[in-house]
């Protein structure tokens, strides 16, 4: 089974000039996931959201607070997390199947068992014939298709995405938002979504965690009662997904109000 996490009283500040710490990015934020849970996390710019997703992942360490994954401290970067990033964060000089076995080969996988899996990831997110094919040959989305299966790749628990549609055009946001749906409802992972779309929120959510600024927190956990396996055209025309749209603009206004 996946591994949940579970965030226990984060709180982050950057120091300032003087090298005394600043103003907190967060404070005290607190909640846990379910295995196989998708989270989105919902804000104003500025409110911390990356940041938190950085210190669940190990490249950043809080100033107080811990996260747990498996029931151990995250401290540092490991196998049982994958980050796909908003930009690409491809090496132009290595062919999509050598990006998508990138973290295969890091962790040690010796190449009969890496080339396999990297053929399994290519077929799972669409791109065969283009394993050959290096970063600058292929479409921005293609682009992103190979980020994301090079963080299946290493069938990690957890899945961290960090606005992973957002440098894309509407037409092939569209497109891939509903691949990857159905990419992770057959491949479950617990998954932490940082978004500022509030249709791709609700679309893809099990839970939505409303951030405010100033510090960056919490405000509210919005269910997200619909359905799955959740068709896209039919939920955005429903009543439900309407008025859950409706109370994340309201949450979200107000805290831009401020």
């Amino acid at each position: 089974m996946v591994a949940g996490l579970s965030v226990k009283r984060i709180c982050k500040a950057f120091p300032d000039a003087t090298g005394a710490m600043g103003f907190p990015v967060l404070k005290d934020i607190s909640f846990d996931a379910k295995p196989g849970e998708f989270i989105s996390l919902i804000g104003p710019s500025g409110c911390g959201k990356t940041t938190l997703l950085r210190i669940m992942h190990g490249l950043d360490t809080p100033t107080s607070g811990t996260i747990f994954s498996r029931d151990k401290k995250i401290n540092a970067p490991a196998h049982d997390r994958a980050f796909v990033f908003q930009h690409f964060n491809l090496f132009p000089w290595r062919t999509v199947a050598d990006n998508i076995g990138y973290g295969l080969e890091v962790r040690g996988d010796d190449r009969s068992a890496r080339q396999d899996v990297v053929r399994k990831m290519v077929s799972l997110v669409g791109l065969n014939g283009f394993e050959k094919h290096y970063p600058h040959e292929i479409s921005g989305g293609m682009q992103q298709r190979v980020g994301i299966a090079r963080a299946l790749s290493l069938n990690p628990d957890i899945l961290l995405m960090d606005e992973p549609f957002g440098a894309l055009d509407a037409i092939t946001r569209e497109r891939l938002q509903r691949d990857i749906a159905d990419i992770l409802a057959r491949t479950p992972k617990t998954t932490l979504f940082v978004t500022h779309n509030m249709d791709e929120a609700i679309y893809f959510s099990d839970r939505i965690l409303v951030f405010g600024t100033k510090p960056g927190r919490i405000v509210e956990e919005v269910i997200v009662p619909l359905q799955r396996p959740r068709q896209a055209d039919v939920i955005r025309g429903s009543r439900e997904f309407a008025d859950l749209r409706e109370h994340l603009w309201s949450l979200l206004s107000r805290e831009m109000d401020l």
